[in-house]
């Protein structure tokens, strides 16, 4: 490939905001510097003043490749992916089949080369009879262990005490896990069935999964983790009740350290609020369950003030048919991945957080806490995975959609923010407008 040369940028990395150019040789960022002369036959981008910034890494999707590709696949959602200014995936193991052995885990790995536009991790999976298979997991093939210690589908609500200790004790790689205790659930759910039957009011599903379900398996995860010494990552931190369970300071910390228990939450929690169920309906009904605006607004400061330490996305798509059942037959899940970063600066716009905290969190914490290689930062030698954004009006718009389930829960909303380019291991995958160039994702690498 030609050599890039960008110029004009408002870079964004390192806690740092400053204009320069930035040149792309090969598939790595080869100089970061003042008034770059461009090089014979080199391609000369103008980023006009735009944010450069490191591209997301979502710490969090469901792609639903292989078993479930009505929904979406390794293709599409990678597509869509780029063209939200995300440039690495990890994608969750609860897939049909499951990845619950080495060799599952290493077939979605193979799946991937040559299909997925953005580079890709894979979660292995945990269920009630695999212990002996997450202990012997090579610590370099997998960016952790999902522990679902809420509801899931299959064989995968791990609820078994002393399986649950053993992967605390054992697990070779950091512990991530699904958090919502699910006897507490399901007795709660009991009760609206028994008043409604199955036309439950959608705007009950964060009573039904409820912030004490949340805290219950929340606080649990956490106990074990410091029983332990685990490196723990509870995701998808929905209510402010589960905040104190957290540190607060760097992931890493002035001594070099690292925090060893982490939190997560996404950018639907950011953005929607218990009224927005009026108006939703299904299309917002995700697991754990969107909450009250006290909720959103706990997350926003948890992030400024460094409690959580990741934003992602949980994307997770369904197809509209089947979102428009009724509550009890309507899956939970979002399709989120195009958006989310759009979504996120949204409270850059709106004075709650900087650009630079965005950054740390949807790009150099996963980086930093999954070990991954090069990535994660706009520093020279780092692969060149890089989004430019831009701060002009963006409305969100079906027809523009590259999800395979061909909806948004943005749908109709004006974001402040567009991405204006994506590159993905230094070639250029999305210009604003379409997604171009050959597919190049590749396969991530820890460092352990």
């Amino acid at each position: 490939m030609p050599s890039i040369l960008i110029t004009n940028a408002r870079v964004v990395t390192d806690g740092r905001e400053f204009d320069a150019d930035v040149r792309i040789e090969g598939e790595r960022i080869a100089l970061i510097g003042d008034s770059l002369a461009a090089k014979p036959g080199e391609q000369v981008v103008d980023a006009r003043g735009a944010w450069l910034m490191p591209g997301m890494i979502d710490a969090q999707v469901h792609f639903r490749d292989p078993g479930l590709t009505h929904k979406g696949d390794i293709a599409t959602e990678s597509t869509a992916s780029v063209a939200g200014g995300t440039t690495s995936f990890l994608d969750m193991p609860n897939t049909r089949p499951p990845a619950l052995d080495h060799a599952i885990l290493e077939a979605k790995y193979a799946s991937a080369a040559g299909r997925a536009r953005a580079n890709y991790g894979f979660y292995f999976g945990a269920s009630n009879d695999n212990l002996e298979a997450i202990r012997s997991l090579d610590p370099r093939t997998s960016p952790g262990v999902k522990v679902f210690m809420g509801a899931s589908t299959g064989n995968m609500l791990v609820d078994d005490p002393e399986v649950l200790d053993g992967i605390f004790r054992d697990a070779p790689v950091p512990i991530i896990t699904h958090c919502e205790d699910t006897p507490m659930i399901e007795e709660t759910l009991a009760g609206y069935v028994a008043q409604y039957g199955d036309d439950i009011p959608v705007r009950f599903h964060p009573d039904i999964r409820s912030r004490e379900a949340c805290l219950k398996s929340s606080r649990l995860a956490v106990e074990l983790a410091r029983r332990h010494d685990a490196r723990l990552h509870v995701l998808h931190i929905s209510t402010a009740d589960e905040l104190d369970l957290f540190e607060r300071g760097p992931l890493i910390r002035a001594d070099g350290s690292r925090k060893r228990i982490t939190a997560e939450t996404c950018v639907h929690f950011l953005q929607f609020a218990r009224d927005d169920y009026e108006r939703l309906g299904n299309l917002i009904k995700c697991n754990p369950a969107i909450k009250d605006a006290s909720d959103r607004d706990a997350l926003i400061r948890a992030i400024a003030n460094d409690v959580i330490d990741v934003l992602a996305t949980d994307h997770a798509p369904h197809t509209w048919e089947e979102k428009q059942q009724d509550y009890a037959k309507a899956p939970s899940g979002l399709p989120l991945t195009q958006f989310a970063l759009q979504c996120a600066l949204e409270r850059v716009h709106d004075g709650l957080l900087t650009r630079t905290q965005v950054v740390q969190k949807t790009a150099h914490a996963p980086a930093q806490l999954f070990d991954i290689v090069d990535r994660g930062f706009l520093r020279e030698g780092q692969f060149a995975d890089l989004v430019l954004v831009e701060d002009v009006p963006y409305t969100v718009r079906r027809e523009a959609v590259l999800s395979k389930c061909g909806w948004s829960p943005f749908e109709g909303m004006t974001f402040r923010s567009r991405i204006a380019s994506t590159w993905v291991n230094g070639q250029q995958v999305w210009d604003g407008t379409n997604v171009i160039g050959t597919i190049g994702g590749q396969r991530l690498k820890f460092a352990r």
